[in-house]
């Protein structure tokens, strides 16, 4: 059983994204950890635009739950598990469509799978990888999310359908640097 089926066999929400490289899996895996993969201008500018609106409040005096965090990024996921060169795992649990994302901080991957707080959402972001011949190697990634309750369902689901699209640019852009990063070592 794939690591992502141990941590979120149940979820309504999911995006897959894939591509073909040469580098090896382990270096591939290795890449989804380092923070600079993450440090992408394209990504930067849509955490800012998300960030916007909440930033610029708290910047006014008004109370915001962003002034004085970094902006969002990898930084922000716990590490779940690691299946050799084949999947790596971290997720994130919070209330995503508030400004501030309301992250329920998580030790680690028990915390993760205990966790059943009511109104809140758990995601799962995966990295996994598989030999296609020839010696290239097919790197996926699949991001799922579980809403607990009907309270977080109809929370969440409004902000997906917008959120989607943009999260799908990053999440491929995120395998091009791993690709990159990997290739390059």
């Amino acid at each position: 059983m794939t690591l992502i089926n141990q941590l979120l066999p149940r979820y309504q929400f999911s995006e897959k994204h894939q591509l073909l490289t040469r580098a090896a899996p382990a270096a591939l895996l290795d890449a989804a950890l380092r923070p600079e993969i993450s440090e992408d201008p394209w990504t930067r500018r849509f955490i800012q635009l998300r960030e916007l609106p909440d930033r610029v409040w708290g910047a006014l005096g008004g109370r915001s739950g962003l002034q004085r965090q970094p902006a969002f990024g990898i930084h922000n996921f716990t590490p779940l598990d690691r299946d050799g060169d084949q999947e790596v795992a971290i997720g994130l649990v919070g209330k995503f469509w508030q400004a501030d994302y309301g992250q329920v901080r998580i030790a680690d991957a028990d915390a993760f799978t205990q966790f059943n707080e009511p109104g809140v959402a758990k995601l799962v972001l995966n990295f996994s990888t598989e030999a296609a011949g020839d010696g290239r190697t097919w790197l996926r990634t699949e991001t799922r999310v579980f809403c607990n309750d009907p309270v977080s369902l109809r929370r969440f689901t409004p902000y997906w359908w917008p959120i989607r699209p943009v999260s799908g640019v990053i999440r491929k852009r995120l395998l091009g640097r791993m690709r990159d990063g990997a290739e390059s070592r």
